[in-house]
């Protein structure tokens, strides 16, 4: 009997460091048949409204993601199946003509700020971390992604952390944490935390005889 991938899922807020953990365990297992699937890919289509009305997307709260197309290509990749993973255009504000081709796994890793919300993907996963870092570290690490990496001024950086962000992260990411199977503080900074969560991995991993030796 085939056994069904492993998925592992990496919660956090916005600049917590959920990413870089994300990549520490691929990085750590990287000779085995792992990969990440990114919430953020999932943000909805919003080809149907004009620049003004996506401009004003709350991208921190539940609805803002297409849960329902994450989850049945999860499922598709729990069962051996490839997919066509979109491609999110932050220029554009809404999801790109292009994909990206994704061959099933023996173990998933699924990041995103709000992967435990929804209570489908929490019962898909085998493992649930949540990375858990101070506000103040998480504005500053925001602030450099998105004035580096999305063309972001400092002042809409700070106006949608304080208006948006900050008041979602209370309201709908931080209650997540309850579901949390482990709780890494200080993200990709806590060697100790990864190191043991690896083990961990490995353990399981070998039960269910995934491990290649």
């Amino acid at each position: 009997m085939v056994q069904k991938p492993i998925v592992i899922g990496v919660a956090g807020g916005s600049g917590s460091g959920k990413t870089t953990v994300a990549k520490e365990i691929y990085r750590q297992f990287a000779d085995q048949s792992i990969l990440i699937i990114e919430q953020d890919s999932y943000y909805r289509d919003q080809s149907d409204k004009t620049m003004d009305e996506r401009l004003k997307t709350n991208y921190d709260h539940p609805l803002a993601f297409d849960n329902e197309l994450l989850i049945t290509q999860l499922n598709a990749l729990l069962e051996f199946k490839s997919i066509e993973k979109p491609v999110y255009d932050y220029t554009a504000h809404t999801r790109s003509d292009k994909i990206i081709p994704v061959e099933p796994k023996d173990v998933i890793i699924l990041e995103g700020i709000l992967i435990l919300e929804d209570e489908r993907l929490r019962d898909l996963m085998d493992i649930k971390l949540f990375v858990d870092t101070d506000a103040d570290v998480r504005i500053i690490r925001r602030m450099v992604r998105d004035t580096r990496d999305r063309g972001r001024t400092l002042e809409s950086v700070i106006d949608q952390y304080t208006s948006v962000v900050r008041p979602m992260h209370n309201q709908f990411i931080e209650p997540t944490k309850r579901y949390a199977d482990i709780i890494i503080p200080e993200g990709g900074q806590n060697r100790v935390a990864i190191d043991l969560m690896v083990t961990k991995i490995q353990t399981i991993l070998e039960e269910k005889a995934i491990l290649k030796k």
